[in-house]
């Protein structure tokens, strides 16, 4: 039986206790810690846990009773917190951003390796069936290289989002869209096409003049051999249409999926390669369901993980490669320059004091309050379909 503390009952834990509770025979979550406790308190009436609860998670350091920890605090806590854990030899699933800073990622996966514990760093739009089969298809080779993709995350957030006491400020969300919400999206492309070589961006701020941060970004990467992907990070898009195209050599193929295939006429004009389409359509249809998908599909991944001494599909080196070009965006639209990969340990950009010392203030932020809505009013992005 895996034991399981919960670090930050905020809105997204709800999705860390409703995915362990589907696993009644593999886990049990034994404590939740906030700042609040009121807030754990809360939590542990509305899922009926027999759950102690805490104030702060070094409280927690020390016990034998813990095996794996949630964190679901705010990003710029994550390092400290995760660190100390796997110091402490627990397991530990740390929500997304991994951490503000490439230094503090390095101490996380440095953490992880000196104790043998499992880090893995959520990324649970990877265990949708629209986007594990993406991968699939793609790692087939049908539709050749990748000579162009296209990332729409597109949000919507209200002026109110960023009243909430942490959101909005460089020192405590460790940015905006592209930071926090795009990463699913970047970690998406980062699995399926790598690192790129090179990075252009342009960052603003558009609606939500109570936050330093962006609230829209757009991006141009290159890649080896002259393929380059567009992606676009907002809070602005009203009806969150989210997508991943991929331009292959033969094909077009996305999530959504959506299938298209062109072979040349003689003067060099497309016609419809029905055959390709018919047999992507076919591959795609045959690949396996999952049996369990979002945050329960990846904290399934994670306790197999422990349960068999092998790594999680996400890992802290994962996370760190997200988190690295979200960095190469954020320092070419702060610097409105093209940007090389990878970024060097010596680069300011590398360290959370380095981004503090560049980062714009959009706006200064202009309320602060403690609680925002429910779990129910949050929305966790596409669902691809």
């Amino acid at each position: 039986m895996i034991r399981v503390a919960i670090i930050g009952t905020g809105n997204i834990s709800a999705a860390h206790i409703t995915s362990y509770l589907a696993f009644p025979e593999r886990c049990r979550i034994v404590a939740l810690v906030d700042i609040y406790p009121e807030k754990a308190r809360a939590k542990a009436e509305q899922y009926e846990l027999e759950a102690e609860v805490f104030d702060s998670h070094k409280l927690l350091l020390g016990s034998p009773d813990i095996d794996l920890v949630s964190v679901c605090t705010p990003p710029f806590s994550h390092a400290d917190i995760t660190e100390d854990f796997l110091n402490d030899g627990k397991h530990v699933i740390v929500e997304k951003p991994m951490a503000s800073s490439l230094e503090e990622c390095d101490r996380m996966i440095t953490a992880a390796e000196r104790s043998g514990k499992v880090l893995s760093v959520i990324a649970q739009n990877r265990f949708l069936d629209p986007i594990m089969n993406l991968k699939r298809v793609l790692d087939s080779g049908r539709i050749g290289r990748v000579l162009h993709a296209q990332v729409d995350s597109y949000w919507w957030r209200g002026h109110c989002y960023y009243d909430l006491w942490w959101r909005g400020l460089w020192s405590k969300e460790g940015g905006g869209c592209t930071l926090n919400h795009a990463v699913h999206h970047i970690d998406m492309l980062g699995w399926m096409m790598g690192l790129p070589t090179k990075v252009t961006a342009i960052l603003s701020n558009a609606a939500h003049d109570n936050a330093e941060v962006e609230d829209i970004s757009i991006a141009a990467l290159q890649y080896d051999r002259g393929s380059v992907a567009q992606v676009t990070s907002s809070v602005l898009h009203h009806g969150e249409e989210q997508q991943l195209i991929f331009q292959g050599e033969k094909a077009r193929i996305s999530a959504p999926w959506k299938v298209h295939a062109s072979t040349s006429l003689a003067n060099g004009f497309p016609q419809r390669n029905e055959e390709l389409e018919a047999e992507l359509n076919h591959y795609y249809s045959q690949l396996p369901k999952m049996s369990h998908t979002g945050h329960q599909g990846q904290l399934d991944d994670v306790m197999t993980a422990i349960e068999t001494a092998t790594a999680p599909l996400i890992t802290g080196q994962s996370g760190r490669m997200t988190i690295e070009l979200i960095t190469a965006i954020y320092k070419a639209g702060f610097q409105q320059k093209t940007v090389d990969l990878p970024i060097a340990h010596e680069d300011p950009y590398y360290t959370v004091q380095g981004i503090m010392e560049n980062a714009p203030h959009f706006y200064e932020k202009t309320n602060s309050v403690v609680n925002l809505g429910n779990d129910q009013d949050i929305s966790l992005g596409g669902t691809f379909v």
